[in-house]
């Protein structure tokens, strides 16, 4: 079991030595009588970590959702700035012994899995879960195959979920009504599979799908569902009329991508989610240097399934190329692709992706947008190191990508967001006047 102290850095910049008398504490009275309830050993510690061996994954399981229950508790009484929140990621494998320390990929499996876990959240692999499911007293939810740093293979993830706040949520999850269908075209467009045969290339992958979603998104007729919502659907098999009620869209686009070498395959199907019906599919193959125009046809191809008398100049803006040099966009596709794994190494790790994109294009708008992104996501993490520093740094890009980017709503409403979280609003104020009537902010 690995976890961890959500915004451990912005509790001790708040407070040190509160925090380190807090965590000793929940240590003492939380969770050492807990580890000797469920016959763990503790052996491994950070300063806002712990990586606990148990006897079973069933053990480790019930400890843990013990451990949130009980960190929980002890929040009643503290402000909420103060509150210790963590994140548990329970992982089954074997292990080698050094001394008294543990290592192998068990062990790392759970300490990256963990860093995927929600707030007051708990994690399990797919090989834990295969070993409890029956056996404890919890839900689960299937996330997944997840792609984890430095482990080779995809590990499958399941959310746990306490059986007694499932059975207080049925009900009112059963009485949802699906959302209504918009009053124009809808769409969602679904996470790719890789074909590549290589889990690194997932990030690619994961690429194609966003730039094909912000390339249907600047259609001003056309409803696209945001990335979030349709990633919630990685790595698992679903009825695309399912999905189509969920999200409240008419139509879902589902493909793969295969890279292999300087080559490139794409297909696409589009689907008619009330009925199921395939409207269209087709296969676009070319080399890397032709990625922008397989892009583009895939974009073109669906937009001509569902509206054939398009305005021309609609098309054109929709297709527009974000920048010209290919290293610089594969750059940007393994940045965006690491970003969202929402951890500080790989907030630190995307930035510094995106700011090589930006040496080999400086004029790469989309680029410096997310740069300043990553900065937002390091305060919401709370792991800012250098305040003054990350907030002059924030500035220069956001205002730098509004300059750039005055016909990209995205590339414009990153770097107002970017802006509005970070920087001071005088200042804030001042960059998006740059973008003139073309800024469109977005939440």
């Amino acid at each position: 079991m690995a976890a961890d102290v959500v915004g451990y850095s912005r509790l001790m910049e708040a407070d040190e030595a509160g925090t380190l008398a807090s965590l000793k504490y929940r240590r003492r009275s939380v969770l050492e009588p807990l580890m000797a309830k469920h016959r763990g050993r503790i052996f491994k510690t950070t300063g806002d970590g712990v990586l606990v061996e148990f006897a079973s994954a069933v053990n480790a399981v019930e400890c843990a959702v013990e451990l949130q229950q009980a960190m929980s508790d002890a929040n009643v009484d503290q402000p909420d700035d103060r509150h210790v929140v963590l994140r548990i990621a329970v992982n089954l494998g074997d292990v080698m012994a050094e001394g008294s320390d543990l290592y192998g990929d068990c062990v790392n499996i759970a300490a990256r899995l963990e860093t995927l876990a929600n707030p007051g959240g708990i994690l399990v692999s797919g090989t834990a879960y295969d070993h409890i499911k029956n056996k404890v007293n919890v839900g689960f939810e299937d996330i997944g195959t997840q792609t984890l740093k430095n482990i080779a293979e995809p590990v499958r993830a399941y959310h746990v979920m306490r059986a007694d706040l499932i059975a207080a949520a049925t009900p009112s999850i059963k009485a949802k009504s699906s959302p209504p269908l918009p009053d124009k075209p809808s769409i969602a467009v679904l996470p790719f599979q890789n074909n590549s045969g290589d889990p690194e290339q997932e990030y690619f992958a994961d690429g194609m799908v966003d730039e094909i979603t912000m390339a249907l998104s600047r259609l001003r007729w056309l409803f696209v569902i945001a990335r979030n919502s349709s990633f919630t659907y990685k790595g698992r098999s679903v009825d695309v009329r399912q999905v189509g009620r969920e999200l409240g869209v008419r139509y879902v686009l589902e493909g793969s991508v295969r890279k292999a070498g300087n080559r490139v395959c794409i297909t696409g199907e589009l689907i008619d989610a009330a009925t199921g019906a395939q409207l269209w599919s087709d296969r676009f193959e070319g080399g890397l240097e032709d990625i922008f125009d397989l892009q583009d046809k895939v974009t073109a191809s669906v937009v001509g399934a569902l509206a054939p008398k398009l305005e021309s100049a609609e098309i054109e803006r929709a297709m527009r190329k974000p920048t010209e040099s290919l290293s610089a966009y594969d750059y940007y596709l393994r940045g965006m692709g690491i970003y969202n794994q929402w951890s500080r190494e790989a907030s630190i790790e995307a930035l510094s992706l995106f700011k090589r994109a930006i040496e080999l294009d400086p004029k790469f708008a989309s680029a410096h947008a997310m740069a300043a992104r990553c900065y937002v996501q390091r305060k919401a993490g709370g792991w800012v190191t250098d305040r003054d520093q990350e907030i002059i740094e924030t500035a220069h890009l956001a205002k730098r990508a509004a300059e750039l980017g005055k016909d990209d709503a995205v590339a414009l409403g990153t770097a107002g967001f970017a802006l509005a979280w970070v920087v001071k609003p005088v200042e804030s104020h001042h960059a998006l006047a740059i973008a003139s009537n073309k800024l469109c902010v977005v939440g």
